[in-house]
């Protein structure tokens, strides 16, 4: 799929407003600053809940600011209760601790009329992020396993289910563990940083009762925040109308896409430049759907 400048089209649609549950770093593509740009760009009216505020994002920076914002949720949920707001979905992502999962299934409950997706942002390379502990995959496992739509990594995966992390897995290991994922309770999963194959990297999505699979040539280097750009994508896929296959498939070359276009800025150490691609993203969007 190649991400080429096309005019562009004004699509009118029915509106459809998501709420993305995650921190923000004022500095840093990830998490609410990939979200909600690129579920705006995709026509999802997003609504925010920023779950702590930090300066920089965690990874290769040093004396980042933090403040947690988790005493604010209460108040705003019950605002919004008062205002009657609802949301069509809601899209997880780093939350950052257990009180915040806790209150992120309240809102589920109680503000939430359409699917949840949850991306578990707590871990990759075998290890969870810094600040996490068991205890929070603890917590994180209620969040999961009452997803309607679960995009965990494979290291994510393994803590979820508390086995061996494997940086290479086959279709056969994908299977075991994406149908372990769902008879724990997630509805759909949609299994990233699959490598089947030498030199290659995709995803396992199960769809009804069968499991799909794309991949793609793997560049061997490491940016910070595809897994969010990847989430945010899909998400905005779904509720546009592809199925799960579909929009991994979109989310996934718009990854490598994004990957391509960050290769030389030397300085461009906090994220990938996904913004140049945004217009294209939209149009490849428009035509997979038909429209």
């Amino acid at each position: 799929m190649h991400f080429a400048r096309t005019p562009r089209t004004i699509i009118a649609m029915k509106p459809i407003r998501i709420l993305s549950v995650q921190d923000i770093s004022c500095f840093g593509q990830c998490s609410l600053t990939v979200a909600l740009p690129i579920l705006s760009a995709l026509g999802i009216e997003t609504a925010i809940l920023p779950t702590a505020i930090l300066s920089t994002h965690t990874a290769g920076f040093k004396g980042f600011t933090f403040r947690d914002l988790k005493e604010d949720v209460p108040a705003i949920a019950s605002h919004w209760e008062k205002e009657g707001i609802f949301f069509d979905a809601i899209y997880t992502g780093y939350l950052g601790n257990g009180e915040d999962v806790r209150n992120v299934i309240d809102l589920a409950k109680a503000r939430n009329k359409g699917p949840l997706f949850v991306d578990p942002a707590f871990g990759d390379n075998g290890k969870l992020y810094g600040g996490f502990d068991q205890s929070y995959v603890e917590c994180m496992k209620e969040l999961c396993f009452q997803s309607d739509y679960l995009l965990p990594n494979l290291t994510e995966a393994a803590f979820l289910l508390d086995r061996p992390y494997e940086e290479n897995v086959g279709k056969e290991e994908a299977e075991e563990i994406i149908q372990t994922l769902r008879a724990k309770g997630a509805k759909t999963v949609a299994l990233k940083g699959v490598r089947f194959e030498d030199g290659k990297i995709g995803i396992a999505v199960s769809e009804g009762e069968g499991i799909s699979y794309y991949s793609h040539s793997r560049i061997p280097t490491d940016f910070h925040g595809t897994g969010d750009v990847f989430a945010s994508v899909f998400v905005a896929g779904l509720l546009r109308g592809l199925n799960a296959l579909e929009t991994g498939r979109l989310a996934a070359d718009f990854v490598r896409g994004c990957i391509e276009n960050t290769l030389g800025e030397e300085d461009h150490r906090y994220g990938v430049c996904f913004e140049p691609l945004l217009h294209d993203l939209e149009e490849t969007l428009r035509k997979a759907l038909g429209r």
